[in-house]
């Protein structure tokens, strides 16, 4: 489907990925777009991957982005980043924390947390690398990584700044609404 944005979300379970895709998916229903959001969990209870995919346009049949047909992916981790890189179109960008999140099988110490991520990516696709986390803390909430990447992302997307707020004002809770906002303001001014 040509006339729609497909993004792709990886985290860690707890990240905030899922509260990512609600925040796109307001976005879509402000503009009268179609949306589908569709969400894989694997452990997410337990720190294990998240993946969220979301499409938006004129006409949307299939929640699913196939692997080459992400127009972005935001990532908020490393690992995680590496793993969604298949699903990065031709010419599409990546939006990546440059957080890393310790799986399992390396903490255990039975695998080793793969070097120089970043640098791959660079080499592979457009890449922008976000250390996000130092960002959200200044914010309010170091649980806000989530939103300063939505920043960050809006800065490459042609809707309003207006609109994002809206739907972060929609999605967030409002306890924890002006340290989101803020954390999307810093990745908005990356």
């Amino acid at each position: 489907m040509s006339n729609a944005l497909n993004l792709v979300i990886v985290g860690v379970g707890g990240q905030g990925t899922l509260l990512a895709s609600r925040v796109l998916g307001s976005i879509a229903s402000q503009l009268g777009l179609d949306v589908k959001v569709s969400e894989v969990h694997g452990m997410s209870q337990r720190g294990g991957s998240v993946t969220t995919y979301v499409r938006m346009g004129e006409t949307v049949y299939s929640p699913l982005v196939e692997q080459g047909g992400a127009d972005f992916i935001l990532a908020f981790e490393e690992l995680e980043a590496l793993r969604a890189l298949p699903y990065l179109k031709k010419g599409g960008a990546l939006i990546v924390n440059t957080q890393q999140i310790l799986p399992l099988p390396v903490i255990t110490g039975t695998a080793l947390y793969p070097a120089g991520i970043i640098e791959r990516l660079k080499g592979e696709c457009e890449t922008v690398a976000v250390d996000a986390l130092p960002l959200a803390t200044k914010a309010g909430s170091a649980r806000a990584v989530n939103t300063v990447l939505l920043g960050r992302l809006a800065k490459s997307l042609p809707h309003e700044k207006s609109l994002w707020r809206k739907a972060l004002e929609e999605t967030v809770p409002q306890r924890f609404l002006e340290a989101n906002l803020r954390a999307f303001e810093a990745g908005f001014a990356l």
